[in-house]
């Protein structure tokens, strides 16, 4: 929480929702706690591929969206070692 998770958290749901993504059989963005991974800053995970991110500011969040989300496409340069 003190690397800006709460405040990423609110982003997605906020843009996942404008976007019109959520609802039934869609997207669902909830908290998880730290997955066991604190150290790493703040984190997704998107399934059913449990693809793992990690993201720095809301640029990269609407990356993750934009491509993976809406093209099923996955950005490489956030994936979480």
């Amino acid at each position: 929480m003190d690397k800006g998770a709460e405040q990423a958290f609110d982003y997605m749901k906020a843009r996942v929702k404008s976007l019109g993504l959520n609802g039934v059989g869609k997207v669902r963005i909830n908290r998880a706690g730290c997955l066991d991974r604190c150290d790493a800053g703040p984190m997704m995970v998107v399934y059913p591929q449990a693809v793992w991110y990690t993201f720095v500011d809301n640029d990269d969040i609407d990356e993750i969206i934009a491509s993976h989300l809406m093209q099923n496409k996955v950005v490489e340069r956030l994936l979480l070692d």
